[in-house]
């Protein structure tokens, strides 16, 4: 099963080529930014992987980092199962203005931007992908549906603050991924991405 792995989910009609490889890219880019963060203070919500996982990220390559980033699911969150919340601040999209935009553009509020470009595509043109690539709650990818591209930059600075990696509590999957990739051992990470495929799947269970 996991030397199938890779192939059989690019072959899925939800999961194209070019929607799996700027997935894979923003993934890297999410591991950049979380490696970037682990020398530094962490003050109370900082960005971090669970168990001193980002310790351990930030010494890796560029291709470990690319061959951890290589998932078949979104490595970051951004509440995208809370479609409460989700409504709330999309249903008011139209009103926004530049204005509206933070003034402190870093490299988080860029890759949240970037993000939320990814969640709205993915969301109007696949009907399941959005739930199985992000975790995104049914009704909020019918919410980013409603809105459009342009109502979309203006969210950056304000999510900035909900960033996180996905399953951020999990010590056992950051711990065993970030491993994974520090060794030249292709089989045993694709195991661990496996891993996360079955937390993806039992975090949409009722």
């Amino acid at each position: 099963m996991q030397d199938a792995f890779p192939g059989s989910w690019a072959t899925q009609p939800h999961f194209s080529t070019e929607k799996l490889g700027s997935l894979h890219e923003l993934n890297h880019r999410f591991l950049d930014l979380v490696g970037a963060r682990a020398c530094e203070p962490a003050p109370v919500g900082a960005l971090r992987l669970p168990g001193g996982a980002s310790g351990r990220l930030a010494p890796l390559s560029a291709a470990q980092r690319a061959a951890a980033a290589n998932c078949p699911y979104a490595l970051f969150d951004l509440r995208f199962d809370d479609d409460a919340y989700w409504r709330t601040r999309l249903s008011g999209a139209g009103h926004w203005g530049v204005a509206e935009e933070s003034d402190a553009e870093d490299d988080t509020v860029r890759f949240v931007r970037l993000a939320l470009f990814y969640a709205w595509h993915v969301a109007a043109t696949a009907k399941l992908a959005a739930q199985l690539l992000l975790g995104m709650n049914a009704h909020t990818a019918a919410a980013f549906r409603t809105v459009t591209f342009d109502c979309l930059p203006s969210l950056a600075g304000s999510e900035a603050k909900n960033l996180a990696a996905r399953w951020s509590t999990s010590e056992p999957y950051w711990n065993a991924l970030v491993g994974a990739a520090a060794r030249p051992d292709a089989l045993r990470l694709r195991r661990v991405q496996l891993f996360g495929l079955q937390l993806a799947a039992a975090a949409g269970l009722p």
